[in-house]
């Protein structure tokens, strides 16, 4: 046995430039970041309800703002890829025993899709856009 062994280089900040599903998976775990400030502006939103009425306009005329209004969009960007991209490696980490075999992975991810938009469609025609 070597005293040495091979240890391969590997830059610190570049590493999953060398293969695209590196990058994919990289991507996919930068759409966290965006989902997350979202859900912390939904938070700031509650917080600004309960102070009053006054609070509440400015917090809606923040996010109404263009700035506003392009991280609301960048969110659901990423929000969309996320859930695409989680859609459709499931197959791989959740396995449906189906008698001696297991359901195919393209009717899990169809299942997927079909349960998205139809949550999506009862919420639209909740809120009246529909």
């Amino acid at each position: 046995m070597s005293r040495n062994p091979y240890v391969r280089e590997v830059p610190r900040t570049t590493w999953y430039m060398r293969n695209r599903r590196y990058i994919r998976y990289m991507l996919r775990e930068v759409t966290c970041v965006f989902i997350g400030l979202y859900a912390a502006s939904l938070t700031v939103g509650l917080v600004r309800l309960a102070q009053g009425p006054g609070e509440w306009a400015v917090y809606v005329n923040g996010i109404s703002s263009p700035s506003g209004l392009l991280f609301s969009l960048l969110a659901l960007g990423f929000a969309c890829y996320h859930s695409i991209s989680w859609f459709n490696v499931t197959p791989k980490a959740m396995r449906i025993p189906r008698g001696d075999d297991f359901v195919p992975g393209p009717a899990i991810i169809s299942a997927h899709y079909i349960i998205w938009g139809v949550v999506s469609l009862v919420f639209l025609l909740m809120m009246g856009v529909l």
